[in-house]
């Protein structure tokens, strides 16, 4: 029983480091997902090397992770709050040609990660950038210019000022 207690210690601990480290651009993959894949991954690892050899303990701690991240997925389905919690607010980086510096330090992207996005949708230049969005799953989402109204900024409130939903 102490491995199950474990395995949802480890777990939740992972969870809350990649929270409190914040989001890097990466793919479409969230948080959660890298979490899985690398920890049901070392725990697995860890019953076939370790002097403890028990395949049993091994699939009881995996079985117990992925228990732990459907309980947690589920959760954030049922309560948007705690997925907000959770995951994040989506992040505006960039708003019709101002940089956000104050939420590019915080979330450590520079304006060439930002660009780099923005070249990769066929976009140029800064003028052609409507907003550049840090979403929760750590992609950098570009909107042209023009192609968001005008009225949608100074909305806000995400736990970073101004949320994505602000953006569109």
């Amino acid at each position: 029983m102490t491995a199950v207690y474990r395995a949802i210690f480890g777990y939740c601990f992972l969870v809350l480091m990649v929270r409190v480290v914040g989001r890097r651009p990466g793919r479409q993959m969230a948080p959660f997902d890298y979490i899985l894949i690398f920890f049901i991954g070392g725990l697995t690892l860890t019953g076939m090397v370790s002097d403890d050899r028990s395949v049993t303990n091994a699939v009881v701690q995996v079985v117990t992770v992925a228990a732990t991240h459907y309980a947690l997925t589920r959760l954030r389905q049922v309560w948007p709050k705690f997925g907000l919690m959770l995951d994040g607010a989506p992040v505006v980086l960039l708003m019709h040609g101002q940089w956000r510096t104050e939420m590019l330090e915080e979330m450590r992207i520079s304006q060439d990660e930002v660009m780099a996005a923005a070249r990769a949708q066929g976009l140029t230049s800064l003028s052609e950038v409507g907003y550049a969005v840090l979403e929760r799953n750590g992609a950098i989402s570009i909107l042209r210019a023009g192609s968001v109204p005008d009225a949608a900024e100074g909305t806000g409130g995400g736990e970073h000022g101004d949320s994505a939903h602000a953006a569109g």
